[in-house]
């Protein structure tokens, strides 16, 4: 075949070799808002580093290639013995390794710490998402261990450590531990209060045995698991570690890995548990509210994991149509083009500013912060991580057929988008989370509109829509029924309120416009054509300037 018909052009480079920290001008600016200037310097200097590891050509290749290879369950050795391992492709420890290293484990103890690493796991799981799954649960577990101060000063050194020893070994052996969470059963899934494992008590205090099963399991090779089990006083909460102090394994019998629509790279199980050892975490009966604090962490985490790859699909989005030529000029130059990229540039900006948002409330640590948290962590879960499907599948349209081959890695982004969705919670129990906090809790949305209300006058449309809410809220009889309406309302509003007061007029006026306003249609692109649509997608660009 005549080597000419094969001449490439207008093909669009590679998005590699750039910093992912450093060309977010939303992340950017709310690291810079939300840190202290003494600390601020040191923190840009390590998102920079992650930055550039996390669009390095390196990464990305760690990443396709721990998607390319899921993990293999191996219940025996070859003589017999149960063992229970799961083998990883080794992009999958050099991944989770930079990870640890660089400190996304690690928010509790260092200042501005939930911040800085809610920036640094919206960057480095632009590279690879799977094996943000143990980075969460990790870094989650610290509250709920601090309810017993014995477990917190054994364990909350090891969990927030920067070193990644991969294998299982004691614990007391090991620079560093990785933590992972089961709570969900066959028979009840999200209806944790029907899980049948039960756990005997033992003569040590604290110690029981636990017997039952695991639905949902998610990376069963970490150093420990938080689960729950009914103990004689009720629903409680234990560690169970997967090696005993003495060396010996646990009873942890893994009877399958998942076979999952995305998130490959990370195994997810179905554990037994068979006269397992485990240490009772808080007050017997206790289990849902000693191990809230954990589940409220890792929803935070669906927000920012949800923002990641909502930016990197924008960000391809973006790069390809800076490159690629039809129909007589660039796509980006395009109006119609044009009109869709700012739409999904709006939508990655209001996630990320929210996201930090709340990270910032978690590094305040004050009562009125903590009652925002209370409703504004479920409405951010159910909204961002709806949103991220929609984002990322409009993302892919951009690229045309290129972005429906896999090696672009759009497909992986789409396959990974409706997991935030579901994991810890999906949208019916958001939603009726953030009911029981507006019936049983009048400070979380004092606070909530508190935190709205700083922005009131700056936006008529943001004032109607304040108005319309508040309507909404004074009749929360047979609410159920529209709780998924009230909850966006409320997501729109706050994002609303954060871009008026934070992000650059165009992008505010644009979100206002379409989102409160009501001057949008049904799909991506149907902004109004007099918004400074350019503004919002050069903004968006990831590429240095």
């Amino acid at each position: 075949m005549a080597a000419s018909t094969h001449t490439v052009t207008n093909q669009v480079p590679p998005l590699v070799g750039y910093d992912v920290f450093a060309t977010d001008r939303a992340l950017t600016e709310a690291v810079g808002r939300h840190i202290a200037p003494e600390i601020l310097p040191e923190a840009q200097r390590e998102l920079g580093a992650l930055g550039l590891s996390a669009g390095s050509a390196q990464a990305q290749l760690w990443g396709a290639q721990a998607n390319g290879n899921p993990p293999g369950l191996h219940t025996h050795d070859r003589y017999g013995h149960r063992v229970d391992e799961v083998e990883f492709h080794p992009a999958w420890h050099r991944l989770l390794g930079h990870a640890v290293s660089a400190g996304l484990t690690d928010a509790w103890g260092r200042p501005a710490g939930h911040v800085r690493r809610a920036a640094g796991f919206l960057v480095w799981t632009q590279a690879e998402a799977g094996h943000g799954c143990p980075l969460s649960m990790t870094h989650a577990a610290v509250p709920a261990l601090r309810t017993d101060p014995a477990l917190a000063a054994e364990w909350e050194p090891l969990l927030t450590s920067h070193v990644y020893e991969e294998g299982l070994r004691p614990p007391s052996q090991k620079a560093g531990v990785l933590f992972g969470m089961g709570m969900t059963e066959k028979q009840g899934g999200t209806d944790v209060r029907s899980n049948t494992t039960r756990a005997e008590p033992l003569a040590g205090d604290g110690e029981y045995l636990l017997t039952g099963h695991k639905w949902f399991c998610s990376a069963p090779m970490s150093d420990g698991f938080l689960v729950l089990a009914q103990a004689p006083g009720g629903l409680s909460c234990f560690l169970v570690p997967r090696v005993l102090p003495d060396g010996a394994r646990n009873a942890f019998a893994i009877q399958r890995l998942k076979d999952k629509l995305g998130n490959r790279s990370n195994a997810s199980a179905e554990v037994e548990f068979d006269g397992t050892w485990a240490r009772r975490v808080g007050e017997e009966g206790r289990g849902v509210r000693t191990i809230i604090e954990m589940v409220a962490a890792t929803r935070l985490d669906c927000v920012v994991g949800s923002s990641a790859l909502m930016r990197q699909a924008v960000a391809q989005a973006i790069h390809h149509t800076a490159y690629r030529s039809a129909f007589g000029g660039l796509l980006i130059e395009k109006p119609l083009m044009r009109n869709v990229l700012a739409d999904l540039a709006l939508e990655s900006e209001a996630a990320t500013t929210l996201a930090l948002r709340l990270a910032a409330a978690y590094d305040a640590d004050t009562d009125e912060e903590r009652a925002f948290l209370r409703i504004a962590v479920p409405t951010a879960k159910y909204w961002v991580t709806k949103r991220c499907s929609a984002v990322v599948g409009e993302a892919l349209e951009c690229l045309g057929g290129n972005g429906y081959v896999e090696e672009s890695g759009m497909p992986r982004l789409l396959r990974e988008a409706p997991l935030n969705s579901i994991w810890e919670g999906s949208g019916n129990v958001q939603a009726l989370d953030v009911l029981r906090a507006l019936q049983r809790e009048p400070q979380a949305l004092n606070a909530f509109l508190l935190e709205v209300g700083k922005a009131r006058g700056a936006d008529h449309r943001l004032d109607a829509a304040i108005k319309d809410l508040l309507t909404e809220l004074a009749d929360l009889d047979a609410v159920e029924a529209r709780a998924r309406r009230l909850v966006e309302r409320m997501a729109l509003v706050l994002q609303g309120s954060l871009l008026l007061r934070w992000a650059p007029p165009e992008v505010a006026d644009a979100f206002c416009a379409s989102r409160l306003g009501g001057d949008w249609g049904s799909a991506f692109g149907t902004l109004p054509h007099s918004l400074a649509l350019a503004s919002i997608v050069e903004r968006a660009r990831a590429q240095d300037r």
